[in-house]
Parts: structure tokens; sequence; C-alpha cells
């Protein structure tokens, strides 16, 4: 599994680096918003790692489900005039610094003892 994120993340670098991608401005709420979505599932497939409940399945679909969802909000708000991209940013943006602070804090526990901690409390 390991192997396959370190290859995908090659390949998108490489063609990052390599090859001239554009997109039109008018999409560029649309692109945003996806990586938002896309950051948002990433830490959660980290977190879920880390707490033994990973499932691919799980991440594949929530991946494209929160993809499709702030295509689908951003889409709409522009259809009727409403800003619904800032419901997109508030959701993905607190949920990534709620799995962010759940990562940090498994990663803390794993890897620091209550003694090293106590250390720095002095």
């Amino acid at each position: 599994m390991t192997i396959a994120m370190m290859i995908g993340l090659g390949v998108g670098i490489f063609i990052g680096i390599f090859f001239d991608v554009n997109y039109p401005a008018q999409f560029s709420f649309y692109v945003s918003m996806g990586l938002l979505a896309a950051m948002d599932s990433l830490l959660g497939a980290l977190r879920a790692h880390l707490e033994g409940k990973y499932s691919n399945i799980i991440f594949v679909s929530g991946f494209l489900t929160n993809a499709i969802l702030a295509a689908a909000l951003v889409y709409l708000g522009t259809r009727l005039g409403l800003p619904l991209y800032y419901a997109v940013i508030f959701v993905f943006g607190g949920r990534l610094f709620q799995n962010l602070a759940v990562i940090r804090r498994i990663l803390i526990d794993r890897y620091f003892t209550k003694k090293d901690i106590n250390v720095y409390n002095k």
C-alpha cells in the first residue's frame, strides 16, 4: 500500500513539474474546493491508518463523495449567485484542522512517553 502511494505521489510530482497543466480561470473555485476536499480525505485516511481503522473502499468512496459534493456546492452557488463555496471552506477546512489535531495527538502519544512530555512542562 505504501509503495503504491509513493509511486502515485512520484507520478503526480513528475506530471506537475514536466507538463504545463493549465485550467481556465473560471474553474478556479472548482479546482481549489476539489483540492480542499482531497486534502481532507487524505488526512482522514492518515488518521484512520494511525488508528488502525483504514479501509480502501471507505477512502475511495469518501474521496470521490467529498470531491463531488464540493464541486456540486460551488456549481449550485455559482448558478444561484450565492457564495456556497464558503460552506465547503468551513466544513472541509474545519475537518482538516480536526484531523490534524488528532494525528498530532496520536503521534505524540505513540512516540513520546509521559516522562518526556513532563520534562518540557517544567
